[in-house]
């Protein structure tokens, strides 16, 4: 990643001749007709992922976004594709954040799903975004096990990520799971192994999580579609506390992350954060 930036008149260009905004999900998400995960994004045997500075990212700032793609929530990615992604990297870039470095991930249920987790590269070009994005599985998975395996975004950016924001700047990365379950409470050894090619150590989510946190600063966004998500809410919020947000519209996500990363971006720099401009994040 680093050598290309995001081009909104190019992105709006491919966007209409690929129909993003008239096909159907599984017309661009071209990994579903086929049912199994992209070559590329399977993580097994993946040491790390890398955000790296650049000449045309002197300062890169990783965000990784955990898509949920299970059965309740594959919606989400089709609509990033169709107006949500340049909506955020838009609204990251215009205030103030020129160097972002985007990350997708795809959760699924790793007692339950084929691919409990899919990964793509930090990338900041359009095209390149575009790509990682469309060559998700949205597997439609899950299960009837009280949650999703959100912890596996945690396990991913706190033992196989790279970045020069935190090995050159001491900055902290910002992470964010999107979702509508509780979170599941236990990673096996089994399955680390199973998913990545190697695992010897059996992870609860509280630890996973403080892992994350000492690279990442994380957040959950809770989609409250329903009864249930809103009693997964609950419980995320007395996990992450604040950092856990929440919204009705799913059409706002984009809205919320780039809040939360103009915010904290503009309090990295300053040394200080508006109180206004945070409150207006938890609002959302």
């Amino acid at each position: 990643m680093g050598s290309t930036r995001y081009d909104f008149d190019a992105r709006d260009d491919r966007a209409k001749k690929a129909g993003y905004a008239s096909k159907a999900a599984n017309d661009i998400f071209m990994q579903n007709s086929k049912r199994m995960a992209h070559d590329s994004m399977n993580p097994k045997g993946i040491f790390y992922r890398e955000a790296r500075d650049s000449s045309v990212h002197p300062n890169s700032v990783p965000i990784i976004l955990g898509l949920d793609v299970t059965g309740s929530m594959g919606h989400i990615p089709h609509e990033l594709i169709k107006e949500g992604l340049p909506k955020l990297m838009g609204g990251i870039i215009q205030g103030g954040v020129p160097d972002p470095a985007l990350l997708f991930l795809g959760i699924g249920d790793h007692e339950c799903d084929g691919y409990p987790l899919q990964v793509g590269q930090f990338e900041s070009g359009d095209e390149e975004l575009d790509m990682w994005l469309t060559r998700t599985y949205i597997e439609g998975g899950g299960g009837g096990n009280a949650g999703e395996s959100y912890l596996l975004a945690w396990y991913f950016a706190a033992f196989h990520t790279k970045t020069d924001a935190f090995e050159k700047r001491n900055k902290k990365g910002i992470l964010f799971t999107v979702g509508d379950e509780p979170c599941l409470e236990v990673l096996p050894a089994s399955a680390i192994k199973e998913i990545m090619g190697a695992g010897q150590e059996t992870y609860t989510h509280i630890e996973l999580l403080e892992e994350a946190k000492k690279r990442y600063d994380v957040y959950h966004i809770s989609v409250l579609h329903s009864d249930q998500a809103g009693r997964a809410h609950v419980g995320w919020k007395a996990l992450l506390g604040q950092n856990c947000l929440s919204t009705g519209d799913h059409k706002e996500i984009p809205n919320i992350i780039k809040g939360i990363i103009c915010e904290k971006f503009k309090k990295s720099t300053s040394g200080t954060v508006d109180p206004e401009g945070l409150d207006n994040i938890q609002m959302l």
